[in-house]
């Protein structure tokens, strides 16, 4: 998931979806249909931006579609994901029930909530694509988003874990949870930040210390409003409050994206920097972007993991050749294209059980890079909070801490 910048004003929305006439669907069952009908159709991808190697990506997705299916994919690249999710919105206000502008979104979270609630979403596709039979969906969790249940309404295509980089050669031991941290910047200060939220990486920032400092992670789990707010997030202000003065430029300023964030330690000006791709590291390293000497870690009680999943708006206009991306990039060739460091570095949602011997033996073969953690060493993911708990804390930071852009 990206940025949230608009996303608390879309979830107040409350105004009662518009009737609209029934239209023929496409069925995700009948494959062959499928792909007859998605030939020669554009698909219109909104998805992050911010990323050159994410980007090179989706070019390359673009070519293999086109190549094997006749079908031209354009990439709408996106700041902020709940800017896609407004547009459905509002041409869903208008009775706009087929021609919509977005044909398939990269989202997570809050905004699939927002869609899914708001009856802005086709399917269920997801598990009648013809390569949903390789997912792992035991050993992940591709079937929640943010607790969300997903119902087949979008598909899952990367895994995703925080980590932390640093530069061993400046930090060889890094502090490894939220306390050490702060104890390790009040003693080293101007070291350490994090993205400006409502940047999503900056907001997974507060979700991961306050999954560690609340008294009752378990709250989490539920909608924001059922929940104790004030005595869930005490201990997480308390320690904001103490680290703010404490961050580069003293809390007064903050990189707006992730990107950035890791110029700033290539630039030497922080020691370390958090990231929701266990590869991205190494992915930095074999790109020139970062020093061989960075590594990754995870905290001791564990880091949040999720899946990146696409979803097809109700009315797009090419839902037949936007279910042939979302199945293409569950193929063992882009999901193998995607965890190379040298790509993406991001994890896999299939199983490898369900693999062919070849495949297998080629993720097998595959070298994660040397800023990339084993499995054994990355431990298991906590689950995410509910998706109000994001925007409630991202509204609550700008209020406290916020800087103007």
């Amino acid at each position: 998931m990206k940025p949230l910048r608009t996303l608390a004003a879309l979830l107040a929305l409350a105004l009662p979806a518009t009737t609209l006439p029934a239209m023929a669907e496409p069925d995700p069952a009948n494959w062959p249909e499928v792909l007859e009908a998605a030939h020669g159709q554009t698909v219109y991808w909104h998805a992050w931006g911010g990323s050159t190697t994410t980007n090179a990506f989706i070019a390359w997705v673009g070519d293999e579609v086109s190549e094997r299916h006749g079908v031209t994919l354009e990439h709408v690249k996106l700041a902020d994901t709940a800017d896609a999710v407004s547009r459905v919105l509002t041409e869903q206000q208008a009775g706009q029930s087929e021609g919509g502008a977005v044909d398939l979104i990269w989202i997570n979270g809050p905004n699939f909530a927002a869609m899914k609630r708001q009856g802005l979403l086709f399917g269920p596709f997801a598990e009648s694509l013809p390569s949903w039979a390789m997912v792992d969906t035991t050993g992940k969790d591709v079937q929640h988003d943010f607790t969300v249940p997903v119902e087949g309404y979008e598909s899952p295509w990367a895994m995703a874990q925080v980590v932390f980089i640093h530069d061993s050669a400046r930090l060889p031991e890094p502090p490894r949870s939220m306390p050490a941290l702060l104890e390790w910047s009040r003693a080293n200060p101007g070291r350490f930040t994090f993205p400006q939220p409502p940047d999503f990486l900056g907001t997974t920032f507060l979700k991961q210390a306050l999954v560690e400092l609340t008294p009752d992670a378990t709250a989490l789990s539920r909608p924001v409003e059922e929940a104790d707010y004030e005595a869930a997030t005490a201990p997480l202000w308390e320690f904001l409050d103490a680290l703010t003065p404490t961050l580069w430029r003293q809390g007064r300023a903050y990189p707006q994206t992730g990107p950035r964030q890791l110029q700033l330690i290539a630039d030497g000006e922080v020691d370390i920097a958090i990231s929701f791709s266990p590869g991205e590291a190494s992915t930095a390293i074999a790109n020139d972007q970062l020093p061989p000497s960075v590594r990754t870690y995870v905290l001791e009680g564990g880091t949040l993991g999720n899946a990146s999943f696409v979803a097809i708006p109700f009315n797009s206009s090419a839902k037949e050749g936007a279910m042939v991306v979302a199945n293409f990039l569950l193929s063992p060739q882009a999901q193998l294209r995607a965890q190379d460091p040298d790509v993406l570095g991001y994890g896999t949602v299939l199983s490898m059980e369900a693999l062919s011997e070849a495949d297998r033996a080629a993720f097998a073969a595959l070298d994660l890079g040397p800023a990339t953690l084993s499995p054994a060493d990355l431990g298991p993911a906590l689950p995410e909070p509910h998706p109000s708990w994001s925007t409630r804390l991202t509204a609550d930071w700008i209020t406290r801490y916020g800087i103007a852009e």
